[in-house]
């Protein structure tokens, strides 16, 4: 039985919560798909979501029949190109970049005495915040490289709590996994996400009083 009474503190995810920056990753390993000749897809965009940079690159690789064509050099500027691309388009991010309704459900948990912390795959999760002027809600972000396993495991969200000094199940996982414990909300389609404790189909209704209506959740 998980009460939202017990919340303490909120977990972000970045991608599809706070600002759409997976078109922005899109473009950056577009660029590098291209140049190793691997055709672009819908499905092989949407294989990379959350994905680390070599994992993503490794997968684009295999995509075109040529993982073995490239040592480990090789991947490393490849993966670096992307980073720079990425950072690049992330210069051009600015505050109207943030998703409806965030920055207002942001300074609620403030006002609210909730403590927040960011949980994303992604390494340049500082100056994204930093360029969408929202850094001041973020004292707390989970550093990627410091994980034994990646997005697909709870890790991320358990060190969330960790650094908030909260146990998981005083946490409300903003586009979290179950698998850490947490009450877990989503942001889409609930026919997708429907292992979610909680789906709201867009940012805008995302406040306190509507996840209060879940009081209760089995």
């Amino acid at each position: 039985m998980k009460k939202f009474n017990d919340i303490k503190g909120f977990i972000f995810d970045l991608d599809g919560v706070i600002s759409t920056t997976s078109n922005l990753h899109s473009k950056a390993w577009q660029e590098i798909a291209n140049e190793v000749g691997t055709k672009w897809t819908k499905e092989l965009a949407n294989n990379l979501k959350g994905v680390s940079r070599m994992d993503s690159l490794n997968l684009i690789l295999k995509s075109g029949n040529q993982n073995h064509n490239y040592m480990a050099k090789q991947k490393k500027y490849l993966t670096d190109k992307k980073n720079s691309i990425y950072l690049r388009l992330v210069n051009q991010l600015t505050p109207y970049d943030v998703l409806p309704g965030i920055k207002d459900f942001l300074e609620s948990l403030i006002r609210n005495n909730y403590l927040i912390a960011l949980a994303s795959a992604s390494k340049n999760s500082s100056e994204v915040l930093k360029r969408l002027k929202l850094t001041r809600f973020f004292p707390k972000i989970v550093d990627p490289s410091t994980l034994k396993h990646g997005k697909l495991s709870p890790d991320i969200y358990l060190e969330a709590a960790k650094l908030l000094k909260l146990n998981p199940e005083q946490c409300a996982g903003i586009d979290a996994i179950n698998a850490a414990n947490e009450i877990s909300i989503g942001i889409g389609n609930k026919d997708i996400l429907k292992q979610a404790d909680i789906v709201f189909s867009n940012t805008e209704k995302l406040t306190l009083d509507n996840i209060k209506k879940f009081t209760t959740i089995i």
